[in-house]
């Protein structure tokens, strides 16, 4: 029997994806694990492999393809014995389109991106030989059209989820309106629903069919001006990175902090150690050390390693720190996990590696999803002092500029030293200005005293 190959999700956010290419072609035989396609996520281009042994009998999405949706059939395999040439194209009616599923499993603490409400990470996917490709909690939001809501004492359609959601609000389904499959509610609908407001159907009966069946306008397009241009269509990167800033900034009160930070003795202490890993091949950047020194403050100040959420604020245990890294396709923050005990020379060697691959676009999933606060240094452009987005679910992140000579007081005397300006940026729902500038001082003294980040 022959097998479908759907468009798998390949990350907890991804609804649809661009069919970068195919690395095979209809007729080659392939086997578990090999690479059959490029796919272009909401976060980075990854590989797909192949789950079943068979011969590629149909490939029914072309490469270079966009929004293609997740459970869409991309192509047939045929098994061991079966003629691919009989293999038919299925029908629409053959092969519908998966009814998004909403998870109600329990946010896991020791993930920042789990909410609850979303599929875990998948880099490969595990599924059965009949649904290859399609993981069991992330199929595609059915494109028909929502239903009316029923009429009262019909059965509202809701999720589990909401339904418990909206008990503890003391929210009546019969006031929301559904926006999953079929007019089904979910989760978003009853977190954007105020309690007491009056029944969705009285409402819909009370205002004019036509004006209940009117479409909402659609955006207008940007007007070009008639200048002489070039147009680059946005990938998938690029409009994540924009709605996530655009949530962080409509959502998140930032709150801004700036310390000026001698650097003398950290520079001092690199060069000492560059000199003693010269042999093993590690050369220490600044980078690494403040990533070390972000990690211990956080530790140190555990008020501002946090995370907000509705209703509990998440204490992690450890430091796992996010860091920008600009790519050709935008910026990604690869995660170096437990910085707060990690080695100098370990943070330098997987920093190398983790920018490398995302430059690539060849970061797992689980390398840039996390991270229980960020870093972004622009010290090495001439920036001298700017203030960083926090990347949500995230409560903080650090903005490094550059280290330039400057004039500096120590003690009563006037001097010259290496001084970077470094500010903080804390979402001011999880973290009090306060505590915001305890972390702030912590990392200051951590840099100017940089072996008590080693002790």
């Amino acid at each position: 029997m022959s097998i479908e190959i759907k468009m798998p999700a390949l990350s907890p956010t991804m609804e649809e994806g661009t069919l970068a290419k195919w690395l095979v072609k209809e007729g080659d035989t392939v086997k578990s694990g090999d690479i059959m396609a490029e796919i272009e996520t909401d976060k980075a281009t990854m590989e797909f492999e192949a789950v079943d042994e068979g011969v590629i009998a149909k490939i029914l999405v072309a490469e270079a393809t966009d929004n293609v949706k997740v459970g869409t059939v991309i192509a047939i395999l045929a098994e061991e014995g079966e003629d691919a040439s009989s293999v038919s194209a299925p029908t629409k009616s053959e092969t519908p389109v998966p009814a998004a599923k909403e998870s109600e499993a329990k946010p896991d603490p020791k993930d920042p991106n789990d909410t609850g409400s979303e599929a875990k990470p998948v880099a490969r996917t595990e599924t059965s030989a009949e649904d290859h490709g399609r993981p069991a909690d992330a199929g595609a939001a059915s494109e028909s059209k929502p239903e009316s809501k029923p009429a009262s004492g019909d059965r509202v359609k809701a999720s589990p989820l909401a339904r418990r959601l909206a008990a503890d609000k003391g929210i009546d389904l019969g006031s929301v309106s559904g926006s999953g499959p079929k007019g089904r509610i979910v989760k978003a609908d009853v977190d954007s629903t105020k309690p007491g407001a009056a029944p969705a159907a009285a409402a819909q009966a009370a205002a004019p069919a036509a004006s209940a069946a009117a479409p909402a306008p659609a955006a207008k397009p940007a007007v070009v001006p008639d200048i002489p241009h070039e147009s680059t269509k946005l990938s998938n990167v690029r409009k994540t990175i924009a709605r996530r800033l655009t949530e962080s900034k409509q959502t998140v009160p930032h709150i801004y902090l700036t310390v000026d930070v001698r650097l003398d003795a950290l520079l001092k202490l690199r060069g000492e150690l560059n000199k003693s890993l010269e042999a093993r091949g590690v050369k220490l950047s600044v980078n690494d050390l403040l990533i070390k020194a972000q990690a211990v403050a956080l530790m140190q100040v555990p008020t501002c390693n946090v995370m907000f959420t509705p209703d509990q604020l998440i204490s992690f245990q450890r430091a796992d720190i996010s860091v920008a890294v600009s790519t050709p396709s935008g910026l990604i923050t690869p995660i170096i996990v437990g910085a707060d005990t990690a080695s100098l020379s370990s943070i330098s060697m997987q920093m190398k590696d983790l920018a490398a691959r995302a430059r690539d676009g060849k970061l797992k999933p689980e390398e840039y999803q996390g991270g229980t606060a960020s870093i972004s240094n622009m010290g090495m452009f001439g920036i001298t002092q700017f203030d960083a987005v926090i990347n949500p679910p995230q409560a903080m992140i650090l903005a490094i500029g550059a280290g330039e000579k400057r004039p500096y007081v120590i003690g009563d005397e006037l001097t010259v030293a290496t001084v970077m300006s470094a500010t903080g940026s804390f979402d001011h729902r999880a973290i009090d200005g306060a505590d915001g500038a305890q972390f702030m001082k912590a990392f200051k003294h951590l840099v100017e005293n940089p072996l008590g980040m080693l002790a």
